[in-house]
């Protein structure tokens, strides 16, 4: 820029300062424009990927070590030992690593509910004690089936026999579907118009209405009056009285048992077993719940109303079980432990241990007996 008379004067040079100066702005606001928008991009897939990650089922991959010692039997007795065997479905795969024992097992069947066990007997014992285990390879997969209370995007329902959906409408021995707990269900449900909103709030009634508590007696056989009464118990006694209510409302329900395995630990030692329940919607299928577990962890309170975490093991389906080959004894109100007679008699000196060991760790939600 030059002065003439004191005053400044535009030149060529200053048009073309002021040009490169303009252009350079342009570039500066298109570069400031694009790498907004590279950003908005990168945080929409960041976001989705988030997303994804947490919509995905989560799986967890461990051995399971299943084991016990039957002591101080009479020899010269007949002895005769079951053991449920923990097998494949949809949400696990089971490998058999090992089956070692005192005695040589025959896997069997039995044909109301379809669970598989391991049977060992001998005549006479000559042994005052006897040791068993079965090693397992287990991938357990989250399952989820609705979410804020809708079926998950893409479920494929898993649709039952009218067979087996007229069992799970069935009373068992400590089940029964008439009485309190039927009279319980009408006045629960008054104001639902549909079976998934019937058994949300049965859910929320037991959610509510039961405490986990295994003080004093009478807890852990799954006896619903008996829960009606104490308003308190444990897996099997939350999750009765959810399948008594639910049946009288004609909502199959169906009891399953195995083990947990503790979230926050790679390995150890497994004190007992742990139950849960699905009911059957027939637009949606078989629905799972965990209610006991839901009473422990009310952050997840919606979340296991449509949903079983991976932290868990099944071993089998039903109450009031008839082995194969049949005992002497009647039929079991649940099978999860080793059933033993000796001299055509339950015996209960039995000791157990269970444990687990992750091979690979993917984290999910909680599960304890």
């Amino acid at each position: 820029m030059a002065l003439l008379d004191g005053k400044a004067s535009k030149t060529p040079v200053g048009r073309f300062q002021f040009t490169v100066l303009a252009g350079q702005l342009l570039t500066m606001e298109r570069d400031s424009f694009m790498l907004r928008r590279f950003f908005a991009t990168l945080a929409a897939v960041l976001f989705a990927l988030s997303c994804f990650a947490q919509n995905s089922p989560k799986e967890r991959h461990f051995t399971f070590h299943y084991s016990f010692t039957i002591k101080n039997v009479d020899r010269g007795q007949p002895l005769q030992v079951w053991i449920p065997l923990a097998h494949s479905d949809e949400f696990q795969e089971v490998k058999v690593l090992s089956q070692t024992g005192d005695l040589p097992w025959k896997r069997t069947q039995e044909k109301e509910y379809g669970n598989w066990m391991l049977h060992a007997s001998v005549a006479k014992a000559t042994k005052s004690e006897y040791q068993f285990a079965v090693d397992y390879d287990v991938v357990r997969r989250e399952h989820i089936v609705l979410t804020n209370d809708s079926p998950v995007s893409g479920l494929r329902p898993e649709k039952a026999s009218k067979v087996q959906l007229a069992r799970f409408l069935e009373p068992d021995q400590l089940v029964p579907t008439t009485g309190l707990p039927a009279q319980l269900a009408v006045e629960q449900t008054k104001g639902a118009t549909t079976q998934l909103e019937k058994a949300h709030d049965i859910y929320e009634y037991v959610f509510k209405t039961m405490k986990y508590d295994k003080s004093g007696t009478g807890w852990g056989h799954g006896d619903t009056l008996w829960a009606c009464d104490s308003k308190r118990g444990n897996c099997t006694d939350f999750h009765s009285l959810f399948i008594s209510m639910a049946r009288s409302q004609q909502i199959p329900s169906r009891f399953e048992i195995g083990f947990p395995l503790p979230k926050d630990k790679p390995s150890s030692e497994i004190p007992g077993y742990h139950c849960w329940t699905e009911f059957y919607i027939d637009s949606i299928g078989w629905i799972p719940i965990d209610i006991s577990e839901a009473w422990k962890h009310p952050e997840l309170r919606d979340y296991y109303f449509g949903a079983h975490d991976v932290n868990r093991v099944q071993f089998t389906v039903g109450r009031d079980l008839r082995l194969n080959p049949p005992p002497a004894g009647a039929p079991l109100n649940y099978f999860v432990y080793p059933y033993v007679e000796v001299g055509g008699k339950e015996y209960f000196n039995v000791s157990i241990a269970f444990s687990f060991q992750d091979v690979e760790v993917k984290t999910g939600t909680g599960a304890s007996k």
